[in-house]
């Protein structure tokens, strides 16, 4: 009953964020939400701070488990923004991309928020990077390519666009284009032949130690 009553917390507590905002979210809320008595938050998780981490942190865990076999699937650049695209609509209709946006808002005036915030996004990144380091491998760029600071970068584009498109969906929308541009780049010098491929190496290596000189 006790792991039955949390993860009723737990849901409650995302419930009421996507409901009623961060400001709103009590004690009071979430076990009305629950369906349970309020002093049960108190017992399982000390405060609604240590619960809304924990329910970040259950929140992205069930989400990214949803997606981990889509994302082992991953070929290509172009089929990891063809899939971005779809975790982008589908997050945003099922309204997580409303809990992020409250937790990320959240985590700027209640300290216990960021870390379960980060820890949250951390998974998505994690699977990310092991998509960028399979589809790179072999490519022109892939000695010139960070694949974790690349997979942060994704995130929070994503991030961004995501609480961007609810004020300009158009001009999110042309951002994705963009990123589509780039894949589509990235492809084009993979097929490139031998002695073209050592050229764009070589130029590449040549940019890399003029910025490592500054």
């Amino acid at each position: 009953m006790s792991e039955e009553t949390r993860g009723k917390l737990l849901a409650g507590a995302l419930r009421t964020v996507v409901e009623q905002g961060i400001a709103k979210t009590s004690a009071r809320t979430i076990a009305a939400a629950a369906g349970v008595n309020q002093a049960l938050v108190f017992y399982h998780f000390g405060s609604v701070d240590e619960l809304l981490a924990a329910a970040c942190r259950f929140g992205a865990e069930q989400r990214v488990a949803l997606y981990r076999k889509r994302f082992a699937a991953v070929g290509s650049l172009a089929e990891l923004l063809e899939l971005g695209r779809e975790l982008h609509a589908q997050e945003r209709a099922g309204g997580h991309v409303a809990v992020l946006a409250q937790l990320l808002a959240g985590a700027q005036t209640h300290p216990r928020l960021a870390p379960a915030t980060a820890a949250g996004l951390a998974l998505w990144i994690e699977e990310i990077e092991r998509v960028l380091t399979r589809v790179l491998a072999g490519s022109p760029v892939a000695e010139f390519t960070d694949a974790a600071g690349l997979a942060r970068a994704l995130a929070s584009a994503f991030v961004g666009l995501e609480l961007y498109e609810g004020v300009d969906p158009r001009g999110a929308a042309g951002a994705l284009d963009a990123l589509e541009q780039l894949a589509g780049l990235a492809e084009v010098l993979e097929e490139l032949g031998p002695v073209a491929q050592r050229a764009v190496r070589a130029r590449l290596r040549r940019g890399a130690a003029k910025r490592g000189e500054r």
